[in-house]
């Protein structure tokens, strides 16, 4: 069982930055993806940003050259840094984790911190 603590969340101008920090439980060397989903009021939930084991990210088109994500495995974290924060980007941030032991593929989810970009 993999247990994950969010934090960073808060209010912020619009045009502002904030960094969102995922702690971890666990052993990240079993983390095949880790990253973040958001939900904003009234809409589905978005896979914002994620990062691979391998190194490789991806982004939703909406946040590309505005967010960017990392992991520090040896930590056991994972991070999200935005910039140029809009009011659309006001939702509640998820971290998550995909633990692929041998054949078994396990999802995990943080209970969420809220984002709220005043504009």
């Amino acid at each position: 069982q993999v247990q994950l603590l969010e934090s960073g969340g808060g209010l912020v101008q619009s045009g502002g930055s904030l960094r969102l920090t995922c702690a971890a439980s666990g052993s990240a060397d079993s983390f095949y993806a880790m990253g973040w989903y958001r939900r904003a009021p009234g809409k589905q939930r978005e896979l914002v940003a994620t990062a691979i084991s391998g190194g490789s990210t991806n982004y939703a088109d909406s946040v590309k050259g505005r967010f960017t994500v990392s992991r520090d495995n040896a930590m056991n974290m994972v991070y999200l840094q935005m910039s140029s924060l809009k009011s659309d980007d006001t939702a509640v941030y998820y971290c998550f984790v995909n633990q692929v032991v041998g054949d078994k593929s396990y999802d995990y989810w943080g209970q969420g911190t809220q984002v709220t970009v005043s504009s």
